[in-house]
């Protein structure tokens, strides 16, 4: 059986502490508007972790927005294209339970670790978000502040 949410935002939070103090990122801001986000921000920068009750997934997208883009990835085609990882398949998704929803956060919050160092730079983030094939979007996008 796929956790519930609080069981969710309760190991990420398990997860990511180490992580997000150590890259100086706020949050989580924890939101359950259509699936479970919790999300944690630096600047531009965001990290957005959801689970996926239907497909007993886990995900870790990185958003970054500019004055006039948005773009946005999911963790591992980001460190393929960073270079920190060889190739796909070395993280799961899977959140069919609590243990396997732990293996998979602890998987993509390891890649958060390798990457989040090569986005520290704007002037190459957008090169390297295009080349994970990161999706798009031209304009401001009018979200509240995380």
């Amino acid at each position: 059986m796929v956790p519930s949410a609080k069981s969710f935002f309760e190991e990420v939070r398990a997860v990511y502490a180490e992580t997000a103090a150590a890259l100086e990122l706020s949050g989580p801001v924890e939101t359950t508007h259509v699936l479970p986000v919790s999300a944690y921000k630096r600047g531009a920068l965001a990290y957005r972790v959801s689970l996926d009750f239907r497909e007993g997934a886990v995900e870790c997208d990185v958003s970054f927005t500019t004055d006039s883009l948005t773009f946005t990835v999911d963790i591992e085609p980001l460190a393929i294209a960073a270079g920190v990882v060889e190739k796909r398949g070395g993280i799961s998704y899977s959140a069919r339970n609590l243990k396997q929803m732990r293996k998979s956060l602890l998987g993509q919050a390891g890649y958060v670790q390798r990457v989040h160092p090569l986005l520290t730079d704007a002037t190459t983030i957008e090169d390297l978000m295009r080349r994970a094939g990161a999706r798009e979007w031209h304009g401001h996008r009018s979200t509240p502040e995380q």
